[in-house]
């Protein structure tokens, strides 16, 4: 067993990073060597001075980025490439981390951390497609792309259109991805410093990418029906944003959607202090819901994006914003800066996709599978606390207790089962606990995965964390 201690002093950010990046440099320099044993989590958490969860979740962070193997009762050990057993030893990159989630999941792990639409044999039909445009358009796959053909444009309002309305084609813009066109709004309506509002809990790679680009963070408070009008008054009169990020349909994590009188107020009250909005509708645009859209109630000051990772293809990296009248320009110049340029092969394919109405069989077939899924995991959770839906990819789970959500995401992990506890959708250093997890259902395999991993969460939430040890 080796001495080993990290100095905390060496960086910053959360302290179980910080030892979890300690203990990736120690082996890279062989500080820490191949095959030599880890500190017990308790010891190593008394000889610091940090709690033994701290311990914990640096133990599992680079558990998941592929450098150290362990086991109840026999201990946690660095790996190398001299274990041909572990495909994770031969090729640790292929472990590590984005954000808080493994790059890919290590072997025999069941993913339910991602919800990109689930493998409904899109793949031929988005072969053939590839095929035609690199036959048609040999000249502009070779060359960057200065021009957005009118079908680019007229794919986007008819992916983002609902019910009877649906956005001007001239306030289109394609973008590399949904997350892209947030970036890009961001980027045109606010400057360095300035403030953006999120809930407490969100899609947190948006608010992580602000702060990447010096904007700063307000949080407001939200309920079962979303983002509380009287609490974002405050933070607006308080902190006076720029820019608020809001998911008023099929909210990510939380599955709230937010009645038209509370969008109504949420509007006038951005109206009032000249706030612009950011309309999240990835995933409510699975759903039909008969209540108008922030884009509908207040197309001024409200930028509506889209895209078709959740419910056609990931990979495509298919996304549209809808602008607010005479921004288009400048968030199509803002999102080459911030992405790189739309490439052609991408955004024709996309269109090409949509126009075709491919998309919409593809999306169809994947609401489907979505919906059984979901069926499923209402029977196998059955009496538990749980927000769903059959048309969303994933379900936000309220952990009984003593369960805590950071603890249950290892208990899972070490069942083979990946999960996102609540901290991965924290937009900020937030007080709130909620004692929840988010399990997606699209990405395994088959729906026999998706039983076969819930039944394996149920039955650990029955055992309770007296049942669970971590490895020593």
């Amino acid at each position: 067993m080796t001495n080993w201690l990290p100095d905390l002093q060496a960086s910053d950010g959360p302290l179980y990073v910080r030892i979890a990046d300690q203990i990736e440099q120690a082996i890279n320099t062989g500080a820490l060597a191949v095959g030599s044993k880890l500190p017990p989590q308790r010891n190593l958490a008394y000889d610091v001075g940090v709690t033994i969860g701290t311990i914990s979740r640096a133990y599992t962070m680079v558990r998941e980025r592929g450098l150290v193997s362990g086991e109840v009762g026999r201990g946690t050990y660095v790996l190398g490439s001299s274990n041909d057993d572990d495909p994770a030893a031969l090729d640790p990159v292929s472990a590590r981390l984005v954000g808080t989630r493994a790059a890919h999941a290590p072997p025999g792990k069941l993913r339910f951390d991602t919800t990109a639409a689930t493998d409904v044999g899109q793949a031929t039909a988005i072969t053939d497609i590839l095929a035609a445009i690199c036959s048609e358009h040999p000249n502009e796959i070779a060359s960057y792309t200065r021009n957005f053909p009118q079908h680019w444009l007229e794919a986007g309002r008819q992916w983002l259109k609902r019910g009877d309305w649906q956005p001007t084609i001239e306030s289109i813009v394609p973008t590399l991805g949904a997350h892209a066109a947030v970036i890009a709004a961001v980027s045109v309506i606010t400057s360095p410093g300035d403030r953006i509002v999120f809930e407490h809990v969100t899609y947190s790679q948006v608010s992580r990418g602000t702060t990447l680009i010096g904007r700063q963070t307000a949080l407001v408070e939200s309920d079962e029906d979303g983002v509380i009008p009287e609490d974002f008054e405050r933070v607006c009169m308080q902190q006076h944003p720029k820019l608020a990020f809001l998911m008023p349909t099929a909210q990510n994590p939380t599955l709230s959607i937010m009645p038209e009188q509370r969008r109504r107020a949420i509007a006038a009250i951005a109206k009032r202090h000249n706030v612009f909005l950011i309309e999240d509708n990835l995933y409510g645009g699975t759903m039909e819901t008969g209540i108008p859209l922030l884009a509908e109630i207040a197309p001024e000051r409200t930028f509506l994006v889209g895209g078709l990772s959740k419910s056609v293809a990931a990979g495509v990296r298919g996304g549209w914003i809808a602008c607010p009248p005479h921004l288009a320009q400048r968030v199509r110049i803002a999102h080459k800066m911030v992405s790189g340029g739309l490439p052609f092969l991408l955004a024709e394919l996309a269109a090409r996709l949509v126009l075709s109405g491919t998309a919409e069989a593809i999306r169809a077939k994947v609401s489907e599978e979505v919906g059984l899924r979901e069926a499923r995991a209402r029977d196998i959770l059955a009496g538990l606390d749980f927000n769903s839906h059959p048309r969303v990819p994933f379900l936000w789970l309220k952990l009984p207790d003593p369960w805590l959500s950071g603890t249950f995401r290892q208990a899972a992990f070490a069942e083979d089962i990946l999960i996102d506890d609540e901290d991965e959708f924290k937009a900020g250093r937030s007080e709130k606990t909620f004692y929840r997890v988010r399990i997606g259902l699209s990405s395994p395999e088959s729906r026999e995965d998706v039983v076969t991993g819930l039944t394996r969460l149920r039955r650990l939430l029955a055992h309770g964390p007296t049942g669970y040890d971590s490895p020593a």
